[in-house]
C-alpha cells in the first residue's frame, strides 16, 4: 500500500532530523580524528602493544566517520526518492516497501525481500585476511 501524506511528512522529518544528527556526528567525529595525534594516543615512548592499540582507536575512528557517511548518502538518496515521487517504492523490483520498515531505516532503498537477496548477493567473502 502506498504512503499517504502523513506518513511521507513523518517520514520526510525523520530522515531531516536524522541527517542534522549525522552531520553533528560526522564534524565531532573528524574534529576528534584531527586532534588525537597518533603519538598522542600511543604515548610518549610506545612499545609495540601502544601503537596496535593506537592504530586500533584511529581506524575505529575512521569507520565511525565512513559508516556515519555512508548513512548520510542513503538519507540524501531518500530525499531525492521523496522529491521524485519514488521514496517508499523498492528499487529492485518496484513493490512497496512497508511503513515499519521505513519508520525503522528511513533510507531504506529496497524492500525486506530484495534487501536480503542484495546483501546475499554482494556480501563480502568471510575468509580470514591475516
Amino acid at each position: 500500500m502506498p504512503l499517504n501524506s502523513q506518513q511521507t511528512n513523518e517520514l520526510r522529518r525523520a530522515i531531516d532530523q536524522r541527517r542534522k544528527a549525522l552531520i553533528v556526528e560526522i564534524r565531532a567525529d573528524v574534529a576528534k580524528a584531527r586532534n588525537e595525534a597518533f603519538g598522542e594516543l600511543a604515548g610518549t615512548a610506545p612499545d609495540s602493544g601502544d601503537e596496535s592499540v593506537a592504530a586500533l582507536l584511529q581506524d575505529l575512528d575512521q569507520f565511525d566517520v565512513s559508516r556515519d557517511l555512508s548513512e548520510l548518502r542513503e538519507l540524501d538518496a531518500a530525499r531525492e526518492r521523496l522529491a521524485s515521487g519514488q521514496y517508499g517504492v523498492c528499487a529492485d523490483c518496484g513493490s512497496d516497501i512497508d511503513y515499519a520498515r521505513l519508520r525503522a531505516n528511513p533510507g531504506a532503498a529496497r524492500c525486506v525481500g530484495c534487501q536480503q537477496t542484495h546483501e546475499k548477493t554482494y556480501a563480502g567473502s568471510a575468509r580470514p585476511k591475516l
